[in-house]
């Protein structure tokens, strides 16, 4: 019998994060500010301490991180990774199969970047990866986010709204491929759950015996990613 190909547990993804180090213009370490559009993530702290800094229409809020802290937020929460110690690293668990390491994803750029597509391509995408360029796209990103912070401590939401609406409108031609993510993701692990299930009330075990085991080795090197340098793995399908 072959063995059925499992896929990562609920159609998740997973990744190990090492929080940047540097300090922004207002004295605090860490990633570039940002948000996602359609999924909920959550942070595992392995070591060092921080904090996650977020900021919803409801107000702002920082929630700390140390060892064995999980914390995690839903679409539309903007969310910043302080690093306190120089040495917080976490595990990110992101929804539907690694969607948001597949675009949707938005930084706090300031309202003249978000309105201009090109040139919010040019702020996002580091031509050149290295540490001065991802210092200054988090600089960036950090600019936008603490003017958007002031406006909703004064009880101010519509620029947190105008940002909304900015970062829909900057997404909207991915919404397709990400609906094909979803598909071969966490709508086929929920098919499959339903298939096991229905399998078990009627005594099959056709899929017990076709069970299989993989395996995902260490990526080779990391990337810049928003919040930090990132081992990316790959999990998908086949």
């Amino acid at each position: 019998m072959v063995a059925e190909q499992p896929l990562f547990p609920g159609g998740t993804a997973v990744s190990g994060l090492s929080v940047y180090p540097w300090a922004a213009a207002d004295g605090v370490c860490g990633g570039s500010p940002h948000l996602h559009l359609a999924c909920t993530e959550a942070y595992v702290t392995v070591s060092g301490k921080g904090a996650v800094q977020t900021l919803t229409a409801s107000g702002c809020q920082e929630t700390p991180l140390t060892a064995g802290t999980v914390v995690w937020f839903g679409p539309g929460t903007i969310h910043r990774a302080v690093n306190h110690d120089g040495a917080l690293r976490v595990v990110v668990v992101m929804q539907n199969s690694g969607l948001p390491e597949a675009g949707d994803a938005v930084f706090t750029f300031p309202p003249d970047v978000l309105a201009d597509p090109a040139a919010y391509q040019r702020a996002a995408v580091l031509a050149e990866p290295s540490d001065a360029a991802a210092r200054a796209r988090r600089d960036l990103a950090v600019a936008g986010f603490l003017a958007l912070v002031e406006r909703v401590r004064q009880g101010d939401t519509e620029p947190l709204a105008d940002f909304y609406r900015a970062a829909v409108a900057l997404k909207r031609d991915h919404i397709e491929s990400w609906q094909r993510i979803w598909l071969t993701g966490p709508a086929e692990a929920a098919r499959r759950t339903a298939e096991h299930l229905s399998a078990l009330r009627d005594g099959r075990i056709d899929h017990l015996l076709g069970a299989g085991v993989r395996t995902a080795a260490a990526p080779p090197e990391q990337a810049f990613g928003m919040c930090g340098r990132l081992d990316t793995y790959r999990l998908g399908p086949g």
